[in-house]
């Protein structure tokens, strides 16, 4: 399906459009994992200390090596390029989703509607996985959207080469979450095969006895992760994973009635696909044995379930009560970009709604770390509130993507690789006890951090504490030195 001119612009227009929208926050969240492996790509000085609890994540990633590539080849700076790989991967995933929705609907309006819908809800939490449906930064995931969509666009056409191409495209950016798309492509294949259902039954019994039974310092990363475990769900959350799964039914049978086989098809595969994901997770909810193989997270499907209903129901709107009437479409879109807006601004409230390259940013804790990053040591070790990226204002900003420097384990993105990689349990466990009550730490707590772990900058809320030396402040926190001693016999660890 060749793209014309005008395609090509309204994609551009509504990908600009998505962004002025939903905001862009290149720090934010699991910007704190995944920025790190890019900066280390850049300098591989960087991060002499802690560097498992992102190169975990690193590893197995394009990600960081495209991100680094991109920059050494265009001699840009890094964060201008990270701007422009975000557009990229919101005009990719909405291209894909034309497509998508040009084999549900052969009208102009519905295919455009579909489109539309998605770049609004873009930042739609998707029932209790919390995940959006692209994030506000680059990261993998977001890269690897329109792969996902466009493996089942081509499996839909039975072009089986491109498919496999996507497949294995989205598998070097995020190999986690490709597996959703290439089980739905596979379903589109062999739902009708009886054999296919009993392998899938019969394939979900052993596989937690492969496994350890999970550790104390695993369990209790497990207890902060309640999105891992569909009986930690809210109703609410429950609700949005069965609720889709009730909509699809209702449109496969449209479908079918206006025989719209193609549609049909996708929609009874999603179906089948939410079915066996909620299945999956409860399996894996209730036996303690199983804990450890929550990391697999059957229920981020959803993902997938919702880019899809997203477009079936869009394509429908724009079909039968859109059309060409332009109220129609400015009553549907005015109120619900609105409200994805005002969103958007709550969540990050001392944070500019767009964070453009080269603006000083007007949030004190980003302006802290970024004063670390231009005035400390490359190799200095840095310990803070381990739940700094959940302090009001804050605005969850990564310390080590913004300051480019290693720190003591935080108990919010790290324990999110402690839960895909459980081996890091135990370290990261000790790192955090070693930082209980922060709020009332005192010379000594610092100086033990200082003997522990070469801790040697902090950064802290309040007033500094009499003895530190903290060169740089502003009204919310200061960073300060420890300019302790350290003797021969004090073993830090690397």
């Amino acid at each position: 399906m060749t793209l014309k001119r005008t395609d090509l612009a309204l994609l551009i227009a509504l990908t600009v459009a998505s962004v002025l929208v939903h905001g862009y926050h290149p720090n934010a969240e699991d910007a704190a994992i995944y920025l790190p492996g890019v900066e280390q790509q850049l300098n591989p000085g960087l991060f002499p200390f802690n560097q498992q609890f992102f190169v975990s994540h690193a590893q197995f990633t394009l990600f960081p090596r495209l991100m680094a590539l991109s920059v050494q080849l265009t001699h840009a700076s890094l964060y201008p390029m990270l701007l422009l790989w975000q557009l990229l991967s919101i005009f990719l995933l909405l291209w894909a989703c034309f497509r998508l929705a040009s084999l549900c609907t052969e009208s102009t309006a519905g295919r455009w509607a579909a489109v539309c819908l998605v770049a609004a809800l873009l930042t739609l939490p998707i029932a209790g996985t919390a995940l959006y449906i692209l994030d506000q930064y680059v990261n993998p995931r977001n890269l690897a959207a329109f792969t996902a969509v466009m493996a089942i666009v081509m499996m839909a056409e039975k072009k089986h080469v491109p498919a496999l191409f996507f497949l294995i495209l989205g598998f070097s950016l995020h190999p986690f979450m490709s597996f959703f798309s290439f089980g739905f492509c596979v379903l589109l294949m062999l739902m009708e095969r009886e054999w296919f259902w009993s392998a899938t039954a019969a394939g979900f019994a052993p596989v937690g006895f492969l496994y350890p039974a999970p550790t104390p310092a695993y369990h209790q990363v497990a207890l902060s992760h309640p999105y891992h475990y569909l009986l930690h769900w809210q109703w609410y959350e429950v609700l949005g994973a069965i609720g889709p799964l009730v909509i699809f039914w209702l449109v496969s049978r449209f479908a079918a009635n206006h025989q719209r086989l193609q549609h049909f098809k996708m929609c009874r595969a999603a179906i089948v696909f939410g079915v066996l994901s909620l299945l999956a997770g409860l399996l894996l909810a209730i036996p303690a044995r199983l804990e450890v193989l929550a990391r697999i997270q059957p229920l981020r499907s959803f993902y997938l379930i919702y880019i899809l209903l997203i477009v079936f129901l869009g394509s429908l709107l724009g079909e039968y009560v859109l059309q060409v009437h332009v109220v129609r479409w400015v009553a549907a879109f005015l109120p619900l970009c609105a409200g994805m807006f005002v969103t958007q601004r709550m969540l990050f409230p001392n944070s500019a709604h767009i964070e453009l390259p080269g603006v000083q940013s007007r949030n004190p804790w980003v302006r802290a770390f970024q004063w670390s990053r231009d005035n400390t040591p490359q190799d200095a070790r840095f310990a803070l509130d381990p739940f700094h990226m959940k302090i009001a204002g804050e605005d969850t900003n990564g310390f080590r993507a913004i300051a480019e420097r290693s720190m003591l384990a935080d108990a919010v993105k790290d324990s999110g690789a402690v839960s895909m990689f459980p081996e890091l349990a135990e370290e990261w466990l000790r790192q955090v006890d070693a930082q209980k009550g922060w709020q009332n730490f005192q010379a000594e707590d610092f100086r033990r951090l200082h003997a522990e772990y070469g801790i040697n900058w902090v950064i802290l809320q309040r007033p500094p504490i009499a003895g530190l030396a903290c060169p740089y402040e502003n009204p919310t926190v200061a960073v300060c030195r420890l300019d302790f001693p350290t003797t021969l016999s004090q073993k830090i660890p690397q």
